[in-house]
């Protein structure tokens, strides 16, 4: 894989997957290494579906995968790929997390795509390693596991550990395994067969860039939007952005309602309570934490905010969890 060469031909893969696993990203992580064997004309991969029992395991889109074996019945693998996605933050099994740190004891690579990387972080297996994850929920990882280094890469490939951000980055990850073992012509080939233009890399960003994001490209305006967004916790005054892009307030405000139809205070609010309700849904952080970290100085505001923003209390938002 990716930390050492193959002993021997196919490669075995294993994909845990995880209730509530992302099919996009399991199918952009499989499909790449069928293609190769395809278009190789070789069985230079082969792959294996694991759950925990045995059983067929339900995508987020209630599609259900059923697997080959159990986590009892493990073949030989290579490497271990965990399959997570919608509520992997609340993933606890204390019996697949020490299988987990079993495997690793294993000479195989183990890694995971979208939010597997909450299994393995509470497996205890990205100590001192570097990891990813869907751009959607790296304020809430973070939050919950500060000691680890953790990235907004595409994906990350640590010696014997690889984590991947979601989405079709996982086809990405899979095109690089197959150029660094097989040659770049293999891997245009197969991202060809996908109608995948080119092969990122780990530094392409995971989102949109901000012009193609909110379908405006005013200079000054994404100057300041991108400010906002790297101030959520620390909001700046309208009048310090203005004059960061050097304009007035007036001039500011009637920019921000031209091209995105609000003002810059509605604008930076709104963002400022979508990062919050990330932070309700995906960690347990208080609300009087999560206000902090939104920019808001008590949580009595913040509550205020947040119910006229969504129709609901954060505690709501919660179903009534801790505050």
């Amino acid at each position: 894989m990716f930390h050492r060469k193959p002993a021997s031909l196919p490669e075995r893969v294993g994909f845990f997957l995880v209730p509530q696993f992302a099919m996009l990203s399991f199918a952009s992580a499989l499909e790449p290494l069928r293609s190769a064997n395809r278009l190789s004309g070789r069985s230079l991969y082969s792959w294996h579906i694991l759950s925990k029992d045995g059983g067929p395991v339900l995508a987020s889109n209630g599609i259900p995968m059923v697997p080959e074996a159990s986590i009892e019945q493990v073949p030989p693998l290579d490497a271990l790929i965990v399959c997570a996605g919608i509520d992997a933050h609340l993933y606890e099994d204390r019996a697949v997390f020490a299988w987990l740190r079993r495997m690793a004891r294993r000479p195989i690579e183990i890694g995971a795509i979208s939010l597997g990387a909450y299994v393995l972080a509470r497996a205890g297996l990205l100590d001192g390693y570097r990891c990813t994850l869907h751009w959607e929920n790296l304020s809430g990882f973070t939050e919950a596991f500060p000691e680890l280094e953790v990235t907004s890469e595409l994906f990350e490939i640590d010696r014997d550990r690889f984590t991947c951000s979601g989405g079709i980055a996982a086809l990405d990850l899979m095109l690089q395994l197959i150029q660094r073992e097989h040659g770049l012509d293999l891997a245009a080939a197969v991202s060809e067969q996908f109608i995948h233009e080119r092969i990122r890399d780990r530094h392409d960003r995971q989102r949109m860039a901000l012009p193609a994001r909110l379908g405006v490209r005013h200079p000054k305006l994404l100057s300041v939007v991108k400010r906002m967004e790297e101030t959520l916790e620390e909001p700046v005054s309208c009048a310090d952005l203005a004059e960061g892009v050097k304009l007035s307030g007036r001039q500011l405000e009637r920019l921000f309602r031209k091209y995105l139809g609000c003002t810059p205070t509605r604008y930076y609010l709104d963002l400022r309570l979508k990062h919050a309700r990330l932070l309700l849904l995906q960690t347990d952080m208080s609300v009087l934490d999560v206000a902090l970290a939104a920019g808001f100085v008590s949580a009595s505001h913040f509550s205020k905010c947040y119910r006229e923003q969504f129709g609901k209390t954060p505690r709501g938002e919660r179903g009534g969890g801790r505050g």
